[in-house]
């Protein structure tokens, strides 16, 4: 995701979308994290925790059958093979945006389970991503990376109904914000915040969140229970 604010999206949620980007930038000169920490700092020592980590992000009807993808030395590789088609994983800083002042901070680790068509568009552009990282890239080289591997065709293309589910209490989405609150994002080709009303007073979409590199719009939708089932405070956002 060169998903801009996408780490961020509980800091501002409702009213930043204006004025974020400024402020973003702002934050990155004065950042903690203004380069990527040892690798060991990224990494869950323990696999097993990371698979509960990444099957917590959905509710576990869904996610016990999932594909579960963990983070290695060398990248993201498939610790269980799942059978609905769906993938969870955990993903890290660098899943934020490019001016994102948590863009290398290590403490974050973020569930995420991908429905079919939407792990078939992120899963791989998630693997490309922290091959680059670890490759040694910079935020600016890996970013232009991916923007020359979407034009390129060499990631797959974007497909209707793509979706995600970020409902794990358990998650760590920023210094600010913590956990935050369970939602769901959907992928749609690049498109103004007004077609699906983000934003809008009383609207249950309260953000979208734009992707040049990637050329999608991510819409956002909080809903009220965390993935055990447990409910979410819902003035949270």
């Amino acid at each position: 995701m060169s998903r801009k604010i996408l780490w961020t999206m509980a800091a501002g949620c409702l009213a930043l979308v204006a004025g974020a980007a400024l402020q973003a930038q702002a934050q990155d000169a004065r950042t903690a994290y203004p380069s990527m920490a040892p690798l060991e700092q990224y990494l869950i020592a323990d696999r097993n925790a990371e698979i509960a980590l990444a099957r917590s992000a959905a509710p576990e009807s869904i996610s016990r059958d999932a594909e579960i993808v963990v983070l290695g030395r060398h990248g993201y590789e498939t610790a269980v093979k799942g059978k609905n088609g769906f993938v969870c994983m955990v993903e890290r800083s660098w899943a934020a945006g490019i001016d994102d002042p948590d863009f290398w901070n290590p403490k974050l680790r973020a569930p995420i389970c991908f429905n079919p068509p939407a792990a078939r568009f992120n899963v791989p552009a998630m693997k490309r991503k922290t091959e680059l990282v670890l490759a040694g890239r910079s935020k600016t080289q890996m970013f232009e990376e991916i923007h020359a591997a979407v034009d390129k065709k060499e990631l797959p293309p974007l497909e209707p109904g793509a979706m995600c589910y970020m409902m794990s209490k358990q998650g760590y989405l920023s210094d600010r914000d913590g956990s935050w609150h369970p939602h769901l994002m959907f992928f749609v080709p690049l498109t103004e915040a007004a077609v699906w009303g983000a934003g809008s007073p009383g609207s249950p979409v309260v953000a979208a969140f734009i992707d040049t590199s990637e050329r999608l719009t991510v819409f956002l939708i909080p809903v009220a229970k965390w993935s055990d089932g447990t409910a979410a405070a819902m003035d949270a956002h």
